[in-house]
C-alpha cells in the first residue's frame, strides 16, 4: 500500500512501559485521532505488541511492531526505535530482558536516594501506578506529584530526578553497537528517536549521527512531539545530508500529557525520504 495518503505516527507509549493508555487503548485513540500507520515502541520491552496487534487488526488500523531501547553513548543517555521488528527474535528479547533488570534496579536505587532526601515511600508509590513489568522515572514523578512535592511531572524531573539531583541515577544501558544488532536481528529498521532533545552540541549531533549510519542505522526520527520546527529543519538537514530516512513521531504517552497529541504532526520537510517509502518498510 502507498505512503502517499496513509497519516503515520511510529512513535507511542502504551501501559507497557510509561504510557498511560493500554496497547488496546492507544490503538482506538489513534484511530480516532485519524491515523492510518501507528508503531507502539514501548521502552524496553515488547509486551503490548500483541493487545494492540489484534485490536488494530480488527479496526483496520496497521501496527507497526516497535520498541525503543535506551542506550549509553558517550556518557549520554539516547533512544533508538526500532521499527517493524519481530517481537519473538530470541537476540532482542534477551537483550531487552537485560535492560529490564537494570530499570528494576534503578528503580529501588532511586527511592532509596530520595528517601535520603525525605521522600519515603516512593517506590511502593510508583509501583502502585504501573500497569506493565516496568517502573519508569514517569511513574517516580506522577507519585511525587500525587503526594504533594511539586505541581507538575516536569517539575519532579527538574527538582529530583535529572543530573545534580536527589533521585538521579546514572543509567546504565546498551551501547549503540548493541542496540542496532538486536534491532537489526530482529529484522527492523533503527532510528534515532527525538535527536533535539538530546542537547548536543552540532559537533556531538554529527558524530552521533555518523557512528550510528556507520553502524548500519537508516533513519533518523525528523519529526518528534518534542520537536520545534527549527528542530525539524535541522535533523531534515542532517537526514539529507547523510542519506538517511526520515521518520515522524508524536511521542505519545497519554492524554495527560496534551501538548503532544497522537497523529498531530507537521509534515516532513521537501527532500526527505520517508522511512515508510524505503525498499526495506514492508507495508506497502
Amino acid at each position: 500500500m502507498s505512503g502517499m495518503n496513509l497519516h503515520y505516527d511510529l512513535h507511542s507509549h502504551s501501559t507497557a512501559s510509561d504510557g498511560t493508555l493500554s496497547p488496546a487503548g492507544l490503538v482506538q485513540a489513534a484511530q480516532s485521532a485519524g491515523v492510518n500507520v501507528l508503531a507502539l515502541t514501548d521502552h524496553d520491552t515488547t509486551d503490548g505488541i500483541g493487545e494492540a496487534g489484534a485490536v488494530a487488526e480488527r479496526l483496520g488500523l496497521q501496527l507497526v511492531a516497535g520498541v525503543e531501547i535506551s542506550v549509553s553513548w558517550q556518557s549520554l543517555t539516547v533512544h533508538i526505535l526500532g521499527l517493524n521488528i519481530n517481537p519473538v527474535c530470541a537476540s532482542l528479547q534477551d537483550g531487552l530482558l537485560h535492560l529490564r533488570e537494570f530499570r528494576d534496579w534503578r528503580a529501588e536505587e532511586i527511592a532509596r536516594r530520595l528517601e535520603k532526601s525525605g521522600i519515603g515511600g516512593a517506590y511502593e508509590g510508583a509501583c502502585a501506578l504501573t500497569q506493565g513489568r516496568i517502573v519508569s522515572r514517569t511513574h517516580f514523578a506522577h507519585y511525587l506529584v500525587a503526594a504533594g512535592h511539586a505541581a507538575s511531572v516536569r517539575e519532579v524531573f527538574k527538582r529530583y530526578l535529572v543530573y545534580g539531583k536527589p533521585g538521579y541515577v546514572t543509567g546504565q544501558w546498551a551501547s549503540l553497537e548493541d542496540a542496532l544488532d538486536w534491532i537489526h536481528r530482529a529484522g527492523g529498521l533503527a532510528v534515532i528517536a527525538h535527536p533535539a532533545r538530546y542537547r548536543l552540541t552540532a559537533t556531538r549531533l554529527r558524530r552521533l549521527i555518523g557512528e550510528f549510519r556507520e553502524l548500519g542505522g537508516e533513519g533518523i526520527e525528523v519529526v518528534s512531539g518534542s520537536h520545534t520546527r527549527d528542530h525539524i529543519n535541522t535533523m531534515a538537514m542532517h537526514a539529507r545530508r547523510e542519506g538517511m530516512l526520515a521518520s515522524q513521531g508524536s511521542d505519545y504517552h497519554g492524554p495527560e500529557n496534551p501538548w503532544v497529541r497522537l497523529g498531530e504532526l507537521a509534515e516532513l520537510p521537501a527532500g526527505c525520504c520517508p522511512i515508510w517509502d524505503s525498499e526495506a518498510w514492508p507495508l506497502h
